[in-house]
């Protein structure tokens, strides 16, 4: 294989992208996810067992929709959504997430690109309505992978992509992902305790030890940084609502390691 565009039969041809969602009780997001991912070849949703109607709007908006109830942590719902896919490419996209005009053009650029390679994404936050322009995101993840790359995934808590070979390169988009984390205060609250206990059983793994002060001095220190560091400050009303949710599943998320750690099992779903 060649880390460059390719030749042969597989530059004959048009080269093909997937794009695939994990999704539990989604229904006030996937229609507007879908619909911006609606340009590639294929769309895959693999849901987790969700109550409301999030898998018949996905059947709806045309993405194949395959259920699988027994939920046994996040890496195997990945490698059963990779069981489906059958795209040159593979891009992961959350429930919670839109493609922007600029950001399927990027994508589709890299398609049409050919290179095996291994993309990460930064994002856009939209929150309670606005969308936060003057936040800096630092987080990089990775989402879009050279189909013949990607293995599979391991780990229960926090999933990790396994590769056929180690010297992959590794590219970070220019365009931003929107996010749209938080909607509502109410919806908030929901993922307050979804992401605080997911962290919490993620450094139980880990072997981390938890507390009240530990909790006050991360949660602390995750404020000041997203609020003053990274301009949160000028994001309004919205900025600091959003700023502080994510504060409190830190400090929240140490208080579970201390108190809840004979329950933690990272049975929290997308």
């Amino acid at each position: 294989m060649t880390n460059s565009p390719l030749g042969g039969a597989a530059a004959s041809r048009k080269l093909t992208l997937t794009i695939g969602i994990l999704t539990l009780n989604e229904e006030d997001n996937i229609k507007a996810c879908i619909s911006s991912a609606s340009f590639a070849d294929q769309v895959i949703v693999v849901d987790s067992g969700s109550t409301d109607r999030t898998t018949a709007i996905a059947c709806e908006q045309g993405a194949q929709v395959y259920r699988y109830d027994d939920w046994q942590g996040f890496a195997v719902q990945r490698n059963r959504l990779l069981a489906h896919a059958t795209g040159d490419y593979v891009f992961f996209l959350d429930a919670d997430e839109v493609i922007s005009p600029a950001f399927r053009q990027e994508l589709q650029s890299i398609v049409q690109s050919g290179t095996e390679a291994i993309w990460m994404v930064r994002w856009r936050m939209v929150a309670f309505g606005k969308e936060l322009k003057y936040l800096r995101s630092t987080a990089k993840v990775e989402r879009l992978f050279w189909r013949g790359l990607l293995r599979e995934y391991t780990g229960v808590v926090h999933e990790e992509a396994q590769l056929s070979r180690g010297d992959v390169p590794r590219h970070l988009m220019k365009t931003p992902l929107l996010h749209y984390s938080r909607n509502t205060v109410h919806s908030s609250l929901e993922k307050l305790t979804q992401y605080a206990m997911l962290g919490a059983a993620k450094r139980a793994q880990e072997g981390a030890r938890g507390g009240i002060w530990r909790g006050i001095a991360s949660s602390v220190a995750m404020f000041l940084r997203l609020y003053i560091l990274h301009f949160g400050f000028l994001c309004g009303g919205a900025g600091f609502l959003y700023c502080v949710f994510v504060a409190l599943e830190s400090f929240f998320r140490y208080v579970a390691l201390a108190y809840d750690r004979p329950y933690l099992s990272g049975d929290v779903r997308r």
